[in-house]
């Protein structure tokens, strides 16, 4: 095969320095993530709820959220705030391994799929010092055996499992867990009562939890954990990482009234008595019902001559189980100002995906009777703005102003990036997302999050009348979505990367109902959605797209002058390899070859290298790395090719003309002969190789 020239340039890209955006002096914060199952940006009341009661009109039921409403009038709304996925297991891998679906190693419907074994949420707190524990569901733990095993399977076969769940919140980043490992056994409430297994890190423990209400469970394990942490260590910051397994699947209601009070002395209460472990361990099984739902009537007919009918039963379950976790919202903060730590603790309130319309009981759930999806179309399952936008709130008295609302784009992916940036560590490159700091204190603007979900479901978007028409009964399939340049781009049932997007202005069209792509003047924004989605995500052989073959476009408009690499090289050392993007430079030069820096005075640092490569033609071009390969990182546009771990070399798609490359390295001091990284085209030709030789 021919071998073809290489020409290189520099990618002159603006580095622009960050700077603290809170007080260096002050203690970090402790955090506490309240994450909810299927409960929709229409669910809460602030979003949507209380919009509707405002109506006055009894013909459209609604209900409330007193205690999470207090966290949008103490601290800030995020009105455009996305899951990466609109179902649980993809929405909670990326949450907490901070990358979109494009990045993701779960993706569809992978449920009990071992989370990859990378920075999350716990272990990058844990390496800044940070005390972790998750409670409630969990369903990334991976191993074999059965996901619905028998209920009375004896002890030490419970016990085996455990040991083959390589993606245990204990093994990734957590230091304690309490919850359900397993996907399915988080569609039921009552452990004991339905058979399911709760693991308190290595044991199984819910042959001791008689009537325990998982959301007052998990929620009162939490509180515990909280309290008992800070009368032990007070000194150490915590994040606490709550993952409701409410309101989804199974619809059984509290079985006794959530207790008065909060905090200390009221709410919940841990009792760590085998057969009554919480003080709500009591009552009858799927028996209580809050009283303000348990009589409540709507004009049914739109006829106030007529006699109103009782909400149906399966609707009041879903606003009971709503308020329950309300209650434990508000039992939570309470037991912060108690504990004297409610200033300096960030508090954040969001939910995996859309609402679903399933109940797993006799009769059906639909989220069309309180609008739970909003002022948009779509749900659970769907990449419409009701399957991704989330009901986000986040609570931090000691730095983000009352009574905020940050409407710039952001999701999931963002949190790691936020909680390093607060916990004085660095980003990691392994991350897709930015700090949120900046836009939600309104203290500076950040940079802008990358808007992307991708997701297959052989289903159809059901046909509620608050639909468009053209919403109604769609098939799903194949879908993607991305934001560029303030619009979205959408495609349903995908078949090829040729196949068109949707364009929409969510600004003024929520519910999509305007596709702007049918005009000429979008033409251009058409072509570079097409080339964005395919510019930074990487194929996974787990979850096939129809797009994957396609040839990753070159950069538009590029006509490199000067040959050679920017090098930048940042002094510092990390326990991971940084997002250097975010980072300002020690010191910036052009060089020939990916080399790097010949000074002994230099110590520990960080560099990086970033050019434009001309591909001759479409092809397969593989791009390794030899030495130095597991504190390096390679990108394609902003496509992770190679990472911290995994495989030093990976083979990319590329279309003919200039492509954005960049290599991030860290170094330690040791001598190490160059970075070692090299292009070469299917037929094994060099299409790039530098090696030189450094010594320190």
């Amino acid at each position: 095969m021919k071998r073809y020239p290489v020409l290189l340039s520099l990618l002159c890209t603006l580095i622009v320095p960050t700077f603290a955006l809170v007080d260096t002096e002050a203690p970090r914060p402790n955090i506490l993530f309240i994450f909810t199952d299927d409960l929709g940006y229409g669910d809460i009341g602030v979003f949507y709820q209380n919009e509707r009661a405002a109506m006055g009109d009894r013909s459209i039921p609604h209900f409330g959220t007193p205690s999470i409403d207090t966290m949008a009038r103490d601290g800030v709304m995020l009105t455009q705030h996305y899951c990466a996925a609109p179902v649980c297991a993809p929405s909670r891998a990326s949450l907490l391994t901070g990358v979109t679906q494009g990045h993701a190693d779960v993706r569809d419907n992978q449920f009990d799929k071992a989370l990859i074994d990378t920075h999350t949420l716990g272990s990058v707190l844990q390496a800044a010092g940070y005390k972790t524990a998750a409670f409630g569901k969990w369903g990334l733990q991976g191993g074999t055996g059965d996901k619905n095993p028998a209920r009375d399977r004896p002890m030490a076969d419970r016990i085996a499992e455990q040991q083959t769940w390589d993606g245990f919140p204990t093994n990734r980043g957590f230091d304690y867990f309490y919850g359900y490992a397993r996907h399915r056994d988080g569609h039921f409430h009552y452990p004991k009562e339905d058979g399911r297994e709760i693991w308190e890190n290595d044991e199984e423990v819910s042959a001791g939890l008689d009537m325990a209400y998982t959301t007052d469970l998990f929620a009162a394990r939490a509180k515990q954990w909280i309290i008992e942490h800070q009368q032990s260590n007070p000194d150490q910051p915590f994040m606490a990482y709550l993952a409701h397994d409410t309101p989804h699947a199974v619809l059984h209601n509290p079985s006794t009234a959530f207790p008065d009070g909060g905090g200390l002395n009221g709410g919940l209460q841990w009792l760590g008595k085998p057969g009554r472990m919480i003080n709500t361990a009591e009552g009858t099984y799927d028996g209580w019902m809050h009283p303000e739902f348990k009589h409540r009537t709507w004009d049914h007919d739109s006829d106030p001559t007529t006699v109103e009918q009782p909400w149906p039963d399966v609707q009041k379950r879903y606003a009971n189980l709503v308020r329950r976790i309300d209650d434990t919202v508000g039992d939570l903060l309470q037991t912060l100002e108690d504990l004297g730590i409610a200033d300096n603790t960030l508090v954040i309130f969001t939910s995996d995906n859309g609402p679903s319309k399933e109940s797993y009981i006799e009769e059906n759930y639909d989220p069309d009777f309180f609008h739970g999806f909003g002022p948009f179309d779509g749900i659970k399952r769907d990449t419409l703005e009701g399957g991704v936008r989330e009901p986000t709130l986040a609570r931090w008295p000691k730095h983000i102003p009352a009574g905020r609302i940050d409407a710039t784009p952001s999701g999931h992916w963002d949190w790691m990036a936020t909680f390093a940036d607060l916990a004085g560590v660095a980003i990691p490159a392994a991350s897709d997302g930015v700090s949120l700091i900046g836009s939600m204190s309104g203290a500076a603007a950040r940079p802008a999050s990358t808007i992307y979900t991708e997701y297959w479901n052989g289903s159809k978007s059901p046909g509620y009348d608050a639909f468009l028409p053209s919403h109604r009964g769609r098939k799903r399939g194949q879908m993607q979505a991305v934001h560029l340049d303030g619009y979205k781009g959408l495609r349903y049932n995908v078949e090829s990367a040729d196949d068109d997007f949707e364009i929409f202005n969510l600004n003024n069209d929520p519910q999509e109902s305007n596709d702007l792509a049918k005009r000429p003047e979008f033409a251009d924004l058409q072509e570079r959605m097409k080339a964005r989605v395919l510019q930074i995500r990487r194929p996974n052989e787990s979850a096939p797209r129809p797009y994957d073959e396609a040839y990753v476009p070159a950069a538009a408009g590029v006509m490199p002058e000067n040959s050679g690499w920017k090098r930048s090289i940042y002094p510092g050392s990390w326990p991971w390899l940084p997002q250097f993007q975010s980072m300002a430079a020690g010191a910036i030069d052009l060089v020939s070859e990916v080399k790097l820096p010949s000074s002994d005075r230099l110590g520990s640092y960080g560099v990086t290298f970033e050019g434009f490569v001309n591909i001759p033609t479409d092809g397969d071009y593989t791009f390794e790395l030899e030495d130095g390969a597991g504190n390096s990182m390679v990108f394609v546009h902003d496509s992770r090719v190679i990472g911290e771990t995994g495989s030093t070399s990976d083979s990319v798609r590329l279309a003919a003309g200039w492509q954005p490359v960049r290599v991030y390295h860290r170094e330690s001091g040791k001598v190490l002969d160059g970075i070692g990284f090299s292009i070469t085209d299917s037929g094994g030709n060099n299409v790039l190789k530098t090696r030189g030789a450094v010594a320190h």
